[in-house]
Order: C-alpha cells, then structure tokens, then sequence
C-alpha cells in the first residue's frame, strides 16, 4: 500500500496541517499508522474526514426530523374523541404506553386529579414528543395545585425547545401553545404568544388548531372582548363534530365559552342553555374540572344551575373551585407583578405608582389634566387588572 505524510496529505485535501493532525489525533483516518513515535504514515487512498462541527449539525437537523414526525404521528393519534357511553374505553384503543399516558392524564385532569396528571407527565420522561403533547395540560395542573416548581420546569423546558429548534414550526407552535395556556388562563394576556393576539394559526398542526382557536377564545375573555369571545366560540363550535355520541376536549370547552360570553353580556338565557348542554356531557362522568376553573365568571348562575340540574355534582365542584382559585390567583400575580409595566399603559403605570405612594388623588388628577372622577375609574381599572382591591395590594405590585 502506498502512503503518503501528513503534508502531503494537507495539500492532497486542501485542508492544513493542523486539522490532518486533528483527524489523527481522534482516529479518524483509518489506516493510518504513527512510525518513530510520531511521524504519521496516511494511506494515499484514504478520504478526507467530514468536517465534525457539519456532521454534529447533521445530527441535529435529524433529532430535529424526528422530533417534528414523532410529534406530528402522536397528536394525529391522540386528538381522538371520547365515546360518550364510556369514555374510559379510550384508554383500550392502543397498548403503546405514551399514548395511554395521553388519554389517562386528559381523563384525570376532567375528574380534577391533578397529581394523576403531573404523575403520567413525570413518565414521559427521555420522550420529547409525549412531553411536549403532554405539556399544556401538565402546566394547568400544576397551576390548580400551586405547584410553582413545577410549572417553572415545564417553562424552562418549553423555552429550551423553543430556542433550539427556530424554525421548526409544529414544534415551536405546540411549545408556545402550551406556555399560552398558563397565560391566558390566569389572566395575564399581555404575556401570550403572537398566534393568539394575532389570530394566526399558520404552522399550527391542523388537528391542533381547535385547541389554538379555543385559547384565543380565552385571550378574548382576558381582555374582556365578550362579543369577540362568542363569535370566536360559536364558529369553532360548528367545526366540532356535534354527534352526541361523542365527548371532545373542544366540545367542551367552546360550549362552556359561549356559556360565559353570554352571561358577561347579559343574556342570561342563552348562556343557561349553553351551561346545561356542558353540565349533561360531562358531569355523568364526573368531569368537573372545566366548571370549578370558571365558577367565577357565572356571578352565581353556574352554582344554581348545578344546585337545579345535578345537586349530587354541587359540592365536589365547589370544592374544587375553593381549593384551586386561590392557586390560579397566585400565579396570576406572579405573572402580572414580573410583567407589570408591559400589563399597564405607560399613563395607567404611572398613574399607579402615584396611588401605591398614597399621593392624593386631587394632586394625582390635576397632573394628569383629568377629574378626581375619572381617576376613580381608571384606578378601578387598575385594581381589576390585578384582581386586587386596595392601595395596599397595589404597592406589592408597583413599588
């Protein structure tokens, strides 16, 4: 066999010197023989080495690939409809372990066992593709048990996937779609993604798009766009497969929407049919969790409703509403108390400051050329912002 020197081979590859000795130094020109201790003997047949920093991008680009199908493959196989009858046979429709996963932290989470849920989270650990399906619903659980550690994992994880794969749009999406969900359901609207603000849902898988509707249904409610929040809902509705046969997440959730947009609006009638729609899909199976999340936007019709329609369902729900609330609040205040100044306009965060300092609202109105009537308003307006209800509250935030 012919050889030919380290040089020679250099010039051979168009490469220098340095990087043939690099090649060597890590074994990887095969043939190659080290004579008089360190003098090198290369096969003049031998191919020049891939560059290791591409073939580490290679790598990448193709955990990237795989990542997109196997995250495309488990939502096509998990957004599946619940059959009404027994919606527990769902978990009989595969024996492969991730996706029965799925379907027992959805069914846990309707049924309010959170720790159920943040259990089969904790399984899909090693598996990208679960964890991130399994995310958006992880973060509302651990959200109603005021699990702040574990919500910061999940976050920090999210923004991780996010970083490393720009670009990617189905993984990029589901990671965003998942922080939304936290977002919009604490009331901290300022803080969702561009899909939900915009309305843009191109790059959103298409069976996930419901999902990525219902939560700008849910954005309309933070920001109190009620009219929007019903058209929103009430179109999504006839995109839902309306055989009773079935129960959906979407279903569910759309109908309970419509519920509130039009109770906020007034039309107490409409949002009671809506409501009793829900309360009959749900609650023979114990699915409580979507009416404890929004006892407090009914102002008391969801309680009567319940009390009238399924007395035996009125206290499991109100606990559950007693014993999350508070959770959901917490976080609320974490997220507008780190946003503060992006939640309020620059006149309303002064505004606000000013009020938590306790300078007088006469001095306070007459700087800002405005009556000691209208700041009343707007410091009312600040107060819903927070969900708060005095001067004091409002220094946490501000100062």
């Amino acid at each position: 066999m012919d050889y030919i020197s380290v040089k020679q081979a250099a010039e051979k590859w168009g490469i220098s010197v340095r990087w043939v000795q690099t090649f060597l130094k890590n074994n990887r020109i095969p043939g190659a023989t080290r004579i008089n201790g360190y003098a090198w003997l290369i096969p003049a047949d031998a191919e020049k080495p891939g560059d290791p920093r591409f073939e580490q991008d290679s790598a990448q680009e193709k955990n990237k690939k795989t990542l997109v199908d196997d995250l495309s493959q488990i939502i096509d196989i998990t957004i599946v409809p619940m059959p009404n009858d027994n919606p527990d046979s769902i978990l009989d429709i595969t024996t492969e372990d991730r996706l029965r996963l799925h379907f027992e932290g959805e069914l846990a989470y309707l049924r309010g066992d959170f720790d159920r849920v943040i259990r089969c989270f904790h399984r899909t650990n090693g598996d990208n593709a679960s964890r991130l399906r399994a995310c958006s619903l992880t973060v509302a659980a651990a959200i109603s048990t005021g699990n702040y550690a574990l919500y910061t994992e999940i976050e920090t994880y999210l923004k991780g996937i996010i970083k490393e794969n720009i670009g990617e749009n189905i993984i990029t999406n589901v990671a965003e779609l998942a922080l939304d969900t936290a977002y919009v359901s604490t009331i901290a609207p300022n803080m969702a993604s561009h899909h939900l603000k915009n309305g843009n849902f191109n790059g959103i898988p298409s069976k996930m798009k419901l999902d990525a509707v219902y939560k700008r249904v849910k954005y309309f409610q933070c920001v109190r766009n009620f009219e929007a929040m019903l058209t929103a809902a009430q179109t999504a509705l006839t995109f839902c497969d309306s055989n009773r046969e079935i129960i959906t997440y979407a279903d569910i959730y759309l109908r309970l929407s419509c519920a509130i947009a039009c109770c906020s609006l007034g039309n107490t009638a409409e949002a009671e049919r809506y409501l009793a729609e829900t309360l009959k899909i749900c609650l023979p199976h114990g699915f409580i969790t979507p009416f404890a999340e929004s006892a407090t936007a009914f102002g008391g019709l969801l309680e009567r409703c319940v009390e009238h329609n399924f007395p035996e369902h009125y206290s499991v729900i109100i606990k559950q509403w007693k014993r999350t609330f508070t959770n959901w609040i917490s976080f609320h205040n974490l997220f507008t108390k780190d946003n503060v100044s992006s939640v309020l306009s620059l006149r309303n965060y002064e505004i606000a400051t000013l009020v938590a300092r306790r300078v007088p609202y006469s001095e306070i109105a007459k700087n800002f050329n405005i009556s000691v009537g209208r700041l009343n308003n707007i410091v009312r307006e600040i107060y819903d912002e927070f969900l708060i209800s005095s001067k004091k509250e409002l220094a946490k935030f501000i100062l």
